[in-house]
């Protein structure tokens, strides 16, 4: 396996460097050894960022409201917006760039809070436990037809299985129709491919679906939340503008079943890996909330968060982050932190939280904490537990060392996931 050889010359890390690509977990853990907080460049954008590794110091960025998602709040001087550095060079057309930019993810302040109470009523622990019947039934009948799907006892379970559960969850949830749900697939695969070509196309595309989708449900209204959100922009545009709408929808289906898809990827290709693991859990699937937990820890799909900005200066590990400056959470540099969990390296399931919370930042922190993170935690232990009780016999159909992954910066995602059944 290559070893990343530090810096580049202008002293910034390259996040696209093939060979923090191939293993980021070594990567990040030289990074957090070296300083608190070390330059970086993010793909597609000219500016560097400051990346923050340490357990404790990411939930500061995380946590603190001095630092913003929105550079706009940066007072007394104009900063460069990375985001919108890294949707030019990604072709974006300027009047499809707010869809991407002026959402749930990047606002701040009270109007996150406006956007989060419009939505947060699905995603609480109540509703989500209620869901859990009809989650389990769309695991059980894609379990169903998984063996038919398969060449030579081989299957991917990315693609019939990982994907399609999680994309049918949150599509009955928002208001998705059926018919419509494999464009939605395809979409989010284009979007997160390494090359960029016909990303535009792609986002346009979507946001004149949405636009289709939100005249329909004003037509014949829903029990889904689509309609929900329709009737508040509709009695109260001050709640929800236009693109504001859209942005939402975008945003839910997408975060909803992108990230839970390769949770369920990832652990399952780390059980497989790991037969001792793999056995308790097997004989005492009691874990499974636990092992879900420990897995988002170990290899959770998201390691860089959003870029926050210091809207003034913050003192992070001994080091100045001016204001203005830009700094990037590595969620994967904390997960493994020596500081915090004892020998990080180490797959656990039997690991417990210090208190009543879980203590890795997985699925983020603070203000920002993931909206769905209850319901994607409930997904990975029904999608594991049924795998597991349904092929008592699964094995990885290559060396661990062989699966292909996505060389995507900031993302550990399967390309496909070949299992013997």
């Amino acid at each position: 396996m290559s070893t990343p050889q530090g810096p580049a010359a202008n002293g910034a890390f390259d996040l696209t460097d093939p060979a923090l690509l191939d293993d980021p977990h070594g990567g990040f853990a030289r990074m957090r050894e070296r300083a608190p907080m070390v330059r970086g460049t993010v793909p597609g954008a000219g500016t560097p960022v400051w990346l923050v590794t340490r357990y404790d110091d990411v939930k500061t960025v995380l946590g603190d409201t001095r630092f913003v998602n929105d550079p706009a709040h940066v007072p007394g001087r104009g900063v460069e917006n990375i985001r919108e550095q890294v949707i030019r060079a990604r072709g974006i057309p300027p009047e499809y760039a707010r869809y991407v930019l002026d959402g749930i993810l990047d606002a701040d302040g009270e109007d996150h809070i406006r956007l989060r109470r419009l939505v947060s009523r699905a995603f609480t622990a109540r509703r989500v436990a209620e869901l859990r019947p009809r989650v389990a039934e769309i695991a059980e009948d894609l379990l169903d037809r998984l063996p038919a799907a398969a060449e030579d006892g081989v299957a991917d379970l990315m693609e019939h299985f990982a994907y399609p559960l999680p994309i049918t969850v949150i599509c009955e949830l928002v208001g998705i129709p059926e018919e419509d749900r494999p464009r939605w697939r395809e979409w989010g695969a284009a979007l997160f491919a390494p090359d960029p070509a016909g990303f535009g196309a792609v986002l346009r595309d979507m946001v004149g679906h949405i636009e289709e989708l939100i005249v329909r449900r004003r037509a014949a209204p829903g029990d889904d939340l689509l309609t929900g959100l329709v009737h508040v922009h509709d009695e109260d545009g001050d709640r929800l503008g236009d693109a504001e709408l859209v942005t939402m929808v975008l945003t839910l289906v997408l975060a909803g079943h992108e990230t839970t898809a390769h949770l369920i990827g990832n652990g399952t290709a780390a059980l497989l890996a790991h037969p001792g693991q793999l056995a308790l859990l097997r004989r005492e699937p009691e874990l499974m909330p636990r092992a879900v937990h420990e897995l988002m820890r170990w290899c959770g799909p998201v390691h860089l968060t959003r870029t926050r900005y210091a809207a003034e200066d913050v003192e992070i590990g001994g080091m100045t982050v001016r204001r203005g400056e830009a700094v990037v959470a590595v969620l994967a540099g904390a997960n493994r932190d020596p500081r915090v969990f004892d020998d990080p390296d180490r797959l656990d399931i039997t690991r417990e939280p210090d208190g009543q919370r879980e203590d890795h930042v997985g699925f983020g922190h603070g203000l920002h904490y993931c909206l769905g993170a209850a319901l994607a935690r409930q997904e990975g232990e029904v999608a594991l537990a049924a795998l597991l009780r349904r092929f008592p016999h699964l094995a990885l159909a290559v060396p661990p060392g062989d699966l292909p992954r996505q060389p995507l910066p900031g993302m550990w995602r399967l390309a496909r996931l070949p299992l013997r059944l």
